[in-house]
């Protein structure tokens, strides 16, 4: 399963999301202006902005990243 970190009117966030969208890649969001346990997990991973993407047997990452996302296809 793949774990998006974002925040709403985030276009990357955007962009992130509608890649694993279309290519049918299972992922849930966590909204980190409303759980505060989503914001101190990003913060955790020593992340400042969003979107961060987790997925098992890749580094998480931060941002619009097309390269490694394709890894996820």
């Amino acid at each position: 399963m793949v774990k998006v970190y974002a925040k709403p009117g985030c276009m990357q966030c955007n962009f992130t999301k509608k890649f694993l969208a279309d290519n049918n890649i299972e992922f849930e969001v966590s909204d980190v202006t409303e759980s505060e346990d989503a914001l101190n997990e990003v913060k955790a991973m020593g992340f400042q902005a969003v979107p961060v993407v987790v997925a098992d047997d890749i580094e998480p990452f931060f941002g619009f990243r097309p390269d490694l996302l394709k890894k996820l296809a």
